[in-house]
Protein backbone atom coordinates (compact mmCIF):
# COMPACT_ATOMS: atom_id res chain seq x y z
CA UNK A 1 0.00 0.00 0.00
CA UNK A 2 1.26 3.68 -0.85
CA UNK A 3 1.89 5.96 2.10
CA UNK A 4 1.47 9.03 0.48
CA UNK A 5 -0.86 11.30 -1.04
CA UNK A 6 0.97 10.69 -5.03
CA UNK A 7 0.74 13.82 -7.59
CA UNK A 8 -0.02 13.46 -11.61
CA UNK A 9 -1.53 16.49 -13.76
CA UNK A 10 -3.85 16.34 -16.96
CA UNK A 11 -1.57 16.36 -19.80
CA UNK A 12 -0.87 19.62 -21.16
CA UNK A 13 2.27 21.51 -19.94
CA UNK A 14 3.50 24.94 -21.23
CA UNK A 15 5.61 25.20 -24.37
CA UNK A 16 8.80 25.92 -24.89
CA UNK A 17 9.52 29.12 -26.98
CA UNK A 18 11.59 26.94 -29.08
CA UNK A 19 9.15 24.24 -29.47
CA UNK A 20 6.78 26.31 -30.43
CA UNK A 21 8.45 27.96 -33.51
CA UNK A 22 10.14 24.93 -34.37
CA UNK A 23 6.55 23.93 -35.16
CA UNK A 24 5.98 26.47 -37.20
CA UNK A 25 9.07 25.81 -38.84
CA UNK A 26 7.50 22.45 -38.99
CA UNK A 27 4.16 23.51 -41.09
CA UNK A 28 5.87 26.13 -42.82
CA UNK A 29 8.80 23.41 -44.38
CA UNK A 30 11.28 25.12 -43.37
CA UNK A 31 13.35 23.14 -40.62
CA UNK A 32 14.37 19.67 -41.33
CA UNK A 33 12.68 16.46 -39.62
CA UNK A 34 15.87 15.60 -37.84
CA UNK A 35 16.33 18.79 -36.64
CA UNK A 36 12.81 18.87 -35.43
CA UNK A 37 12.85 16.05 -33.48
CA UNK A 38 16.08 16.97 -31.85
CA UNK A 39 14.64 20.12 -30.63
CA UNK A 40 11.23 18.09 -29.57
CA UNK A 41 13.46 15.21 -28.00
CA UNK A 42 15.28 18.12 -25.86
CA UNK A 43 12.24 19.72 -24.86
CA UNK A 44 10.51 16.38 -23.58
CA UNK A 45 13.55 15.07 -21.75
CA UNK A 46 13.56 18.79 -19.72
CA UNK A 47 9.69 18.77 -19.38
CA UNK A 48 10.28 15.06 -17.86
CA UNK A 49 12.66 16.31 -15.68
CA UNK A 50 11.48 19.38 -14.28
CA UNK A 51 8.16 17.53 -13.02
CA UNK A 52 10.30 15.14 -11.50
CA UNK A 53 12.47 17.90 -10.14
CA UNK A 54 9.61 19.52 -8.97
CA UNK A 55 8.09 15.83 -7.31
CA UNK A 56 5.15 15.18 -9.85
CA UNK A 57 4.86 10.96 -9.14
CA UNK A 58 2.84 10.45 -12.42
CA UNK A 59 4.46 12.30 -15.43
CA UNK A 60 4.07 12.66 -19.26
CA UNK A 61 5.97 14.35 -22.12
CA UNK A 62 4.02 17.53 -21.55
CA UNK A 63 1.89 16.11 -24.83
CA UNK A 64 5.26 18.03 -26.76
CA UNK A 65 4.50 15.08 -28.78
CA UNK A 66 1.00 16.06 -29.49
CA UNK A 67 2.21 18.12 -32.88
CA UNK A 68 -0.49 20.56 -34.51
CA UNK A 69 -0.37 22.14 -38.27
CA UNK A 70 0.97 25.38 -36.41
CA UNK A 71 2.21 26.94 -33.01
CA UNK A 72 -1.12 26.84 -31.36
CA UNK A 73 -0.54 25.33 -27.35
CA UNK A 74 -4.08 25.13 -26.04
CA UNK A 75 -5.40 23.36 -28.74
CA UNK A 76 -3.22 20.50 -29.37
CA UNK A 77 -4.59 18.23 -26.90
CA UNK A 78 -8.01 18.33 -29.95
CA UNK A 79 -5.64 19.62 -33.29
CA UNK A 80 -3.31 16.86 -32.88
CA UNK A 81 -5.76 13.83 -34.01
CA UNK A 82 -6.46 15.75 -37.17
CA UNK A 83 -2.97 14.23 -38.94
CA UNK A 84 -4.14 10.46 -36.77
CA UNK A 85 -7.29 10.11 -38.36
CA UNK A 86 -8.06 8.83 -41.80
CA UNK A 87 -11.76 9.70 -43.21
CA UNK A 88 -10.70 13.75 -42.33
CA UNK A 89 -10.58 17.15 -45.18
CA UNK A 90 -9.22 20.02 -43.78
CA UNK A 91 -11.36 22.78 -44.58
CA UNK A 92 -11.08 26.87 -43.77
CA UNK A 93 -12.83 27.36 -41.07
CA UNK A 94 -12.19 28.05 -37.42
CA UNK A 95 -12.47 26.13 -34.72
CA UNK A 96 -15.13 28.30 -33.10
CA UNK A 97 -17.21 28.37 -36.60
CA UNK A 98 -17.20 24.86 -37.51
CA UNK A 99 -20.64 23.03 -37.60
CA UNK A 100 -24.11 23.94 -38.70
CA UNK A 101 -27.07 25.26 -36.04
CA UNK A 102 -28.52 22.59 -34.84
CA UNK A 103 -31.00 22.39 -32.42
CA UNK A 104 -31.66 19.16 -30.26
CA UNK A 105 -35.72 17.69 -29.81
CA UNK A 106 -36.57 15.65 -26.75
CA UNK A 107 -34.78 11.81 -26.75
CA UNK A 108 -32.20 13.37 -29.55
CA UNK A 109 -29.39 15.24 -28.46
CA UNK A 110 -27.40 17.34 -30.80
CA UNK A 111 -24.00 18.68 -30.71
CA UNK A 112 -24.41 22.45 -31.61
CA UNK A 113 -21.44 24.35 -33.18
CA UNK A 114 -19.09 25.73 -30.68
CA UNK A 115 -19.92 29.49 -31.30
CA UNK A 116 -23.61 28.11 -30.31
CA UNK A 117 -22.87 27.40 -26.90
CA UNK A 118 -25.16 28.55 -23.93
CA UNK A 119 -22.95 29.95 -21.85
CA UNK A 120 -21.71 31.94 -24.98
CA UNK A 121 -25.07 33.20 -25.29
CA UNK A 122 -25.51 34.20 -21.88
CA UNK A 123 -22.22 36.26 -21.66
CA UNK A 124 -22.16 37.24 -25.58
CA UNK A 125 -21.17 40.93 -24.86
CA UNK A 126 -17.75 39.26 -22.67
CA UNK A 127 -17.17 36.34 -25.53
CA UNK A 128 -17.28 39.04 -28.22
CA UNK A 129 -14.59 41.45 -26.13
CA UNK A 130 -11.08 40.65 -26.89
CA UNK A 131 -9.96 42.16 -23.51
CA UNK A 132 -12.73 39.97 -21.69
CA UNK A 133 -9.65 37.32 -20.96
CA UNK A 134 -11.89 34.02 -21.47
CA UNK A 135 -10.17 33.72 -25.15
CA UNK A 136 -6.58 33.80 -23.60
CA UNK A 137 -4.05 32.86 -26.56
CA UNK A 138 -6.70 32.53 -28.91
CA UNK A 139 -6.16 32.18 -32.36
CA UNK A 140 -7.99 30.98 -35.34
CA UNK A 141 -7.36 27.28 -36.17
CA UNK A 142 -8.58 25.76 -39.02
CA UNK A 143 -10.48 22.86 -38.46
CA UNK A 144 -11.27 19.14 -40.75
CA UNK A 145 -14.65 17.52 -40.94
CA UNK A 146 -15.33 13.36 -41.61
CA UNK A 147 -16.06 13.10 -45.76
CA UNK A 148 -14.39 9.22 -45.40
CA UNK A 149 -14.51 6.18 -43.29
CA UNK A 150 -12.58 6.66 -40.44
CA UNK A 151 -9.33 4.73 -39.94
CA UNK A 152 -5.97 5.65 -37.76
CA UNK A 153 -3.02 6.18 -39.71
CA UNK A 154 -0.79 8.05 -36.98
CA UNK A 155 0.85 4.59 -35.91
CA UNK A 156 4.27 6.32 -36.31
CA UNK A 157 3.38 9.37 -34.21
CA UNK A 158 1.98 7.32 -31.25
CA UNK A 159 4.95 5.21 -31.23
CA UNK A 160 7.27 8.43 -31.57
CA UNK A 161 5.14 9.49 -28.03
CA UNK A 162 5.36 6.54 -25.96
CA UNK A 163 9.26 6.48 -27.42
CA UNK A 164 10.20 10.05 -26.50
CA UNK A 165 8.07 9.67 -23.22
CA UNK A 166 9.45 6.04 -22.41
CA UNK A 167 13.34 7.38 -23.27
CA UNK A 168 12.93 9.96 -20.92
CA UNK A 169 11.30 8.69 -17.60
CA UNK A 170 14.09 7.03 -15.02
CA UNK A 171 13.32 3.57 -14.52
CA UNK A 172 10.75 2.61 -11.72
CA UNK A 173 8.87 6.26 -12.82
CA UNK A 174 5.27 6.04 -13.38
CA UNK A 175 4.53 7.88 -17.02
CA UNK A 176 0.73 8.40 -18.88
CA UNK A 177 -0.11 9.90 -22.52
CA UNK A 178 -3.27 11.71 -23.06
CA UNK A 179 -5.33 10.71 -25.79
CA UNK A 180 -8.76 11.48 -27.44
CA UNK A 181 -11.96 9.77 -26.42
CA UNK A 182 -14.08 8.48 -28.96
CA UNK A 183 -16.82 10.69 -28.40
CA UNK A 184 -13.84 13.71 -28.20
CA UNK A 185 -12.90 12.58 -31.18
CA UNK A 186 -15.73 12.83 -33.19
CA UNK A 187 -16.55 16.44 -32.32
CA UNK A 188 -16.40 17.96 -36.10
CA UNK A 189 -18.75 18.24 -38.51
CA UNK A 190 -20.19 15.16 -40.43
CA UNK A 191 -20.20 14.26 -43.70
CA UNK A 192 -20.37 10.96 -44.30
CA UNK A 193 -22.20 8.92 -41.59
CA UNK A 194 -25.49 8.57 -41.47
CA UNK A 195 -25.74 9.80 -37.59
CA UNK A 196 -23.60 10.62 -34.45
CA UNK A 197 -23.58 7.27 -33.42
CA UNK A 198 -22.27 5.51 -36.24
CA UNK A 199 -19.26 8.26 -36.19
CA UNK A 200 -18.47 8.00 -32.63
CA UNK A 201 -18.19 4.10 -33.06
CA UNK A 202 -15.65 4.53 -35.73
CA UNK A 203 -14.14 6.20 -34.13
CA UNK A 204 -13.92 4.26 -31.16
CA UNK A 205 -12.89 1.23 -33.20
CA UNK A 206 -10.07 3.70 -34.88
CA UNK A 207 -8.64 5.29 -31.53
CA UNK A 208 -8.05 1.06 -30.34
CA UNK A 209 -4.83 1.14 -32.12
CA UNK A 210 -3.43 4.72 -30.24
CA UNK A 211 -4.73 3.06 -26.86
CA UNK A 212 -2.94 0.03 -27.51
CA UNK A 213 0.08 1.74 -28.24
CA UNK A 214 0.02 3.48 -24.86
CA UNK A 215 -0.73 0.46 -23.14
CA UNK A 216 1.92 -1.48 -24.52
CA UNK A 217 4.63 0.13 -23.87
CA UNK A 218 4.03 0.21 -19.79
CA UNK A 219 2.46 3.40 -19.93
CA UNK A 220 -0.93 4.55 -18.51
CA UNK A 221 -3.54 6.08 -21.01
CA UNK A 222 -5.80 8.72 -20.19
CA UNK A 223 -9.06 9.07 -22.47
CA UNK A 224 -9.43 13.35 -22.28
CA UNK A 225 -13.25 13.43 -22.47
CA UNK A 226 -15.06 16.55 -23.11
CA UNK A 227 -17.82 15.56 -24.69
CA UNK A 228 -19.09 13.92 -21.24
CA UNK A 229 -19.77 17.29 -19.44
CA UNK A 230 -18.67 20.03 -21.57
CA UNK A 231 -21.12 18.51 -24.29
CA UNK A 232 -23.81 19.69 -22.01
CA UNK A 233 -23.67 23.33 -22.98
CA UNK A 234 -23.18 22.93 -26.86
CA UNK A 235 -26.93 21.53 -26.70
CA UNK A 236 -29.54 24.15 -27.92
CA UNK A 237 -32.23 24.23 -26.42
CA UNK A 238 -31.00 22.71 -22.96
CA UNK A 239 -31.96 19.47 -22.65
CA UNK A 240 -33.26 16.97 -19.91
CA UNK A 241 -31.40 15.64 -17.71
CA UNK A 242 -32.40 12.44 -19.00
CA UNK A 243 -31.53 13.06 -22.54
CA UNK A 244 -28.52 14.02 -21.84
CA UNK A 245 -27.95 10.90 -19.24
CA UNK A 246 -28.90 8.14 -22.21
CA UNK A 247 -26.34 10.31 -24.45
CA UNK A 248 -23.68 9.20 -22.03
CA UNK A 249 -24.63 5.97 -21.61
CA UNK A 250 -23.76 5.42 -25.33
CA UNK A 251 -20.68 7.38 -25.45
CA UNK A 252 -19.52 5.09 -21.99
CA UNK A 253 -20.55 2.45 -24.01
CA UNK A 254 -18.73 2.70 -26.96
CA UNK A 255 -15.44 3.74 -25.00
CA UNK A 256 -15.50 0.81 -22.84
CA UNK A 257 -16.20 -1.88 -26.27
CA UNK A 258 -13.25 0.69 -27.28
CA UNK A 259 -10.97 -0.69 -24.33
CA UNK A 260 -11.75 -4.19 -23.48
CA UNK A 261 -8.09 -5.96 -24.90
CA UNK A 262 -6.30 -3.59 -22.78
CA UNK A 263 -5.48 -3.67 -18.83
CA UNK A 264 -8.00 -1.41 -16.94
CA UNK A 265 -5.33 -0.27 -14.34
CA UNK A 266 -3.56 1.21 -17.20
CA UNK A 267 -6.72 3.15 -17.78
CA UNK A 268 -7.97 6.63 -16.14
CA UNK A 269 -10.48 8.76 -17.32
CA UNK A 270 -10.82 12.48 -18.12
CA UNK A 271 -14.01 14.24 -17.29
CA UNK A 272 -13.66 18.22 -18.39
CA UNK A 273 -16.17 21.13 -18.53
CA UNK A 274 -14.38 22.68 -20.52
CA UNK A 275 -10.30 24.90 -20.57
CA UNK A 276 -11.66 28.22 -21.70
CA UNK A 277 -11.77 30.87 -19.12
CA UNK A 278 -15.36 31.73 -19.28
CA UNK A 279 -18.25 31.99 -16.93
CA UNK A 280 -19.18 28.43 -17.25
CA UNK A 281 -22.53 29.13 -15.16
CA UNK A 282 -24.43 26.85 -17.91
CA UNK A 283 -21.98 23.82 -16.82
CA UNK A 284 -23.80 20.49 -15.79
CA UNK A 285 -23.48 19.85 -12.12
CA UNK A 286 -21.24 16.44 -11.60
CA UNK A 287 -24.14 15.16 -9.88
CA UNK A 288 -26.27 14.40 -12.72
CA UNK A 289 -23.41 12.60 -14.53
CA UNK A 290 -21.51 10.41 -12.05
CA UNK A 291 -23.14 7.68 -11.73
CA UNK A 292 -23.22 7.38 -16.03
CA UNK A 293 -19.33 8.54 -15.69
CA UNK A 294 -18.93 5.38 -13.01
CA UNK A 295 -19.93 2.97 -15.59
CA UNK A 296 -16.50 3.69 -17.43
CA UNK A 297 -14.49 0.54 -17.48
CA UNK A 298 -11.21 2.37 -16.24
CA UNK A 299 -8.87 2.64 -13.25
CA UNK A 300 -9.03 6.07 -12.00
CA UNK A 301 -11.26 9.38 -13.09
CA UNK A 302 -10.24 12.72 -13.01
CA UNK A 303 -12.17 15.49 -12.62
CA UNK A 304 -12.22 19.35 -11.88
CA UNK A 305 -11.97 20.23 -7.91
CA UNK A 306 -10.51 23.50 -7.72
CA UNK A 307 -12.37 25.34 -10.14
CA UNK A 308 -14.82 28.51 -9.09
CA UNK A 309 -17.78 26.30 -10.80
CA UNK A 310 -16.70 22.79 -9.84
CA UNK A 311 -14.75 23.05 -6.11
CA UNK A 312 -17.93 22.09 -4.15
CA UNK A 313 -18.39 19.17 -5.74
CA UNK A 314 -16.33 16.99 -3.69
CA UNK A 315 -19.72 16.55 -2.26
CA UNK A 316 -20.77 13.93 -4.50
CA UNK A 317 -18.32 11.29 -2.86
CA UNK A 318 -20.59 11.48 0.18
CA UNK A 319 -23.36 9.51 -1.51
CA UNK A 320 -21.69 7.77 -4.74
CA UNK A 321 -19.80 4.72 -4.35
CA UNK A 322 -16.04 4.46 -6.04
CA UNK A 323 -15.66 1.17 -7.89
CA UNK A 324 -13.35 -1.29 -6.32
CA UNK A 325 -10.00 -1.13 -7.67
CA UNK A 326 -10.27 2.92 -9.07
CA UNK A 327 -9.23 5.64 -7.29
CA UNK A 328 -9.62 9.34 -7.94
CA UNK A 329 -7.65 12.28 -9.61
CA UNK A 330 -9.04 15.91 -8.16
CA UNK A 331 -8.20 18.65 -9.43
CA UNK A 332 -6.89 20.88 -6.46
CA UNK A 333 -5.09 23.22 -8.44
CA UNK A 334 -6.73 25.14 -11.74
CA UNK A 335 -6.12 26.08 -14.81
CA UNK A 336 -8.84 29.17 -15.29
CA UNK A 337 -7.10 31.61 -12.22
CA UNK A 338 -3.82 33.36 -12.20
CA UNK A 339 -3.70 32.83 -8.27
CA UNK A 340 -1.60 30.35 -7.42
CA UNK A 341 -3.26 28.32 -4.52
CA UNK A 342 -1.58 28.08 -1.31
CA UNK A 343 -0.24 24.01 -0.47
CA UNK A 344 -2.69 24.36 2.83
CA UNK A 345 -5.33 25.44 0.50
CA UNK A 346 -4.44 22.53 -1.79
CA UNK A 347 -3.73 20.17 1.42
CA UNK A 348 -7.09 20.46 2.64
CA UNK A 349 -8.78 19.72 -0.59
CA UNK A 350 -7.00 16.47 -0.97
CA UNK A 351 -8.14 15.82 2.75
CA UNK A 352 -11.75 16.68 1.58
CA UNK A 353 -11.70 13.73 -0.98
CA UNK A 354 -9.02 11.38 1.41
CA UNK A 355 -12.30 11.09 3.72
CA UNK A 356 -14.37 10.04 1.39
CA UNK A 357 -12.82 7.48 -0.75
CA UNK A 358 -9.87 6.24 1.45
CA UNK A 359 -6.34 8.31 1.21
CA UNK A 360 -4.96 5.08 -1.06
CA UNK A 361 -7.66 6.11 -3.73
CA UNK A 362 -6.48 9.33 -4.09
CA UNK A 363 -3.74 11.06 -6.34
CA UNK A 364 -3.65 14.67 -6.51
CA UNK A 365 -4.05 16.52 -9.73
CA UNK A 366 -4.88 19.55 -11.63
CA UNK A 367 -8.41 20.36 -13.24
CA UNK A 368 -7.63 20.80 -16.86
CA UNK A 369 -4.05 20.88 -18.94
CA UNK A 370 -2.07 24.13 -17.83
CA UNK A 371 -0.24 24.45 -21.30
CA UNK A 372 -1.86 27.52 -23.47
CA UNK A 373 -4.16 28.98 -20.86
CA UNK A 374 -1.48 30.04 -17.93
CA UNK A 375 1.87 31.92 -18.45
CA UNK A 376 4.63 29.39 -17.90
CA UNK A 377 5.58 30.59 -14.87
CA UNK A 378 2.53 30.30 -13.28
CA UNK A 379 1.50 26.87 -14.27
CA UNK A 380 4.72 25.55 -13.06
CA UNK A 381 4.20 27.45 -9.65
CA UNK A 382 1.24 26.16 -9.41
CA UNK A 383 2.24 22.23 -9.85
CA UNK A 384 5.15 23.02 -7.07
CA UNK A 385 1.94 24.12 -4.78
CA UNK A 386 0.40 20.75 -5.80
CA UNK A 387 3.40 18.72 -4.67
CA UNK A 388 3.89 20.66 -1.46
CA UNK A 389 0.18 20.70 -0.47
CA UNK A 390 0.20 16.35 -0.98
CA UNK A 391 3.47 16.79 0.62
CA UNK A 392 1.78 18.08 3.63
CA UNK A 393 -1.88 16.10 3.15
CA UNK A 394 0.44 13.06 3.55
CA UNK A 395 1.60 13.73 7.08
CA UNK A 396 -1.15 14.54 8.29
CA UNK A 397 -3.55 11.63 6.52
CA UNK A 398 -0.93 8.98 7.12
Amino acid sequence: MVNKIRTTHVGSLPRTKELLEANLERSAGTISDAKFHDILERSVVDVVKRQIDLGIDIINEGEYGHVTSDAVDYGAWWNYSFTRLGGLTMTDKDRWEIGDKVRSEPGKIRLSSMKDRRDRALFSEAYNDPDSGIFTGRKKVANPEFTGPVTYIGQEQVEADVKLLADALPEGTEGFVAALSPGAAARLPNKYYDDESELVRACGEALKVEYKAITDADLTVQFDAPDLAEAWDSVVPEPTVEDFQAFLHERIEILNESIKDIPREQTRLHICWGSWHGPHVTDIPFEDIIEEILQAKVGGFSFEGASPRHAHEWRVWKNHTLPEGTVIYPGVVSHSTNAVEHPRVVADRIIQFAELVGPENVIASTDCGLGGRLHHQIAWAKLQSLVEGAEIATKELF
